[in-house]
């Protein structure tokens, strides 16, 4: 993980620049952390592969800090893919992921970026 925004206050900006590891010319896994319920999570998946996005469920073993727990009835998923990473594009894809999530009764609790290392 070379980023991780897990408060929504935060400019995207100030959290790139803050990660020492980011490479802005390269692409990364941008994963966003999503709290829904199970009715919702087909409705979710649907609509995110429109945009190449792929859902899909925490590991739950600890692994992967998320950022919130679930409440009663809520699951934790990872929304996903690789795109180039910077401030522009990561503001608008948290704000898409607010809106999905608050519209099937669900959250968005914030997001990381996964990139190799140097080769």
């Amino acid at each position: 993980m070379v980023v991780s925004a897990f408060d929504e206050t935060e400019a995207a900006s100030a959290v790139l620049a803050r990660s020492p590891q980011w490479a802005p010319e390269d692409a990364a896994v941008l994963r966003h952390h999503l709290l829904l319920p199970a009715e919702s999570i087909s409705r979710a998946a649907e609509l995110l592969e429109q945009d190449d996005w792929r859902l899909r469920p925490d590991p739950g073993d600890g692994s992967v800090p998320f950022g919130a727990e679930p409440a009663a009835g809520e699951q934790a998923l990872f929304a996903e893919r690789v795109q180039k990473l910077d401030a522009l594009h990561c503001s608008q894809e948290s704000s898409r992921m607010a809106g999905l999530a608050q519209r099937l009764h669900g959250r968005a609790v914030g997001w990381v970026a996964l990139q190799s290392g140097p080769g």
